[in-house]
């Protein structure tokens, strides 16, 4: 079978990351590569032996490209998924899938107009750990997800936010730790407990002086389903201590995930030195599991590189989607949502006051 033609959208450290998982799935082959830089652009196409273009239109035509990854910096993902799109490719972001979501819509628009495949990056849903915990949501194992708890308690010092020009600002990162740290586990919040209604938030720079967005932000949530959850998101405790996403049901019984443990981790800066695993599991007679698979967990980590494995899977998901002319796990809708999450979570700190959501009709 043919293989499909991948290309990336700049080549910056998480480009990096993107193009190793690319090049450990069979059936995907990584062609190109696309910036505005072209001495950066030129060393990234010769590190991985691919093409170089410097206009996106040209490089999905000339080098037959099937699929694009885009990789640059959050304010522009608009901007190139919808150049990509408009040229014939399929498009994957790297999360967040954009700043807001009038333009998540317009990237939807564009991909349903001109029938192709769209998705944002989350391949936290891959791990194990993670999927146990949507096992045991769709056979009732923890009756109705009735409470949630995402607590993120992370670190960034300075020299993180110099190692790129576009960190730290409004305008070229577009927030702080909702935006670049926090969407993973947004994303698997609302995967677990449906679709939100109503958001009050409050958010601020505690430690951080030489940013202008915030480090931390607290909010608490109101689902259609009636559920309710508390979100702690922070960069601001040295080194890093953990991120965990918890859901306990109508049962009783609760199940949760630690998806990150200790210092956290930097695309192109650090290691992922902990491997996820579930650190709650209540379900009646399951209790002895976490033992067990705490153990499984460990085990697979040692054998993977854990910063390139889950996307590579995520990859495969995306490539199979195109194939089988499917929707991907997480495509444009389930992008939008932890988008529109964040921006009530900003107008409501702004505003001072709860933010009601509109519940997608599809």
């Amino acid at each position: 079978m043919k293989k499909l033609r991948f290309g990336i959208l700049t080549y910056g450290k998480v480009a990096h990351l993107h193009a190793q998982a690319l090049r450990s799935v069979p059936g995907i082959e990584l062609a190109a590569v696309w910036g505005r830089n072209p001495e950066k652009r030129d060393q990234f196409a010769k590190t991985y032996g691919i093409e170089s273009y410097d206009d996106v239109s040209a490089m999905i035509r000339e080098a037959h490209i099937d699929a694009v990854v885009v990789a640059s910096p959050h304010p522009q993902h608009t901007e190139h998924s919808l150049e990509a799109l408009e040229a014939g490719a399929h498009v994957i972001i790297e999360k967040p899938m954009a700043l807001h979501t009038d333009d998540c819509d317009r990237i939807i628009y564009t991909a349903t107009k001109n029938n192709k495949k769209l998705g944002v990056i989350s391949q936290r849903r891959w791990y194990p750990a993670v999927r146990r915990i949507r096992e045991a949501i769709d056979t009732g194992k923890l009756g109705k997800p009735m409470i949630a708890q995402v607590t993120m308690l992370g670190w960034r010092d300075e020299a993180y936010y110099k190692s790129d020009p576009w960190r730290g600002s409004w305008a070229g990162e577009g927030g702080g730790v909702l935006v670049n740290q926090a969407p993973h586990q947004l994303d698997l919040l609302q995967w677990f407990m449906g679709p939100v209604t109503e958001v009050f938030a409050y958010w601020d720079n505690i430690n951080h002086p030489y940013i202008e967005v915030e480090d931390t932000a607290l909010a608490l949530l109101r689902f259609a389903s009636g559920g309710m959850a508390t979100i702690l998101v922070s960069n601001s405790q040295k080194p890093g201590i953990y991120a965990k996403v918890h859901i306990h049901g109508s049962s009783g019984a609760s199940a949760g995930v630690q998806t990150d443990g200790g210092a956290m981790f930097v695309a192109g800066m650090s290691k992922i030195t902990e491997p996820p695993i579930n650190d709650i599991w209540t379900v009646p007679g399951e209790e002895a599991l976490c033992t067990q698979w705490e153990a499984e967990d460990r085990a697979l980590f040692n054998q993977i590189d854990a910063t390139t494995y889950f996307h590579a899977l995520q990859f495969k998901d995306f490539a199979d989607a195109i194939i089988e002319n499917r929707q991907p796990l997480v495509d444009g809708q389930e992008g939008r949502k932890t988008i529109a999450l964040i921006e009530a979570i900003y107008q409501s700190g702004r505003e001072h006051r709860p933010i009601n959501l509109e519940v997608p009709q599809h």
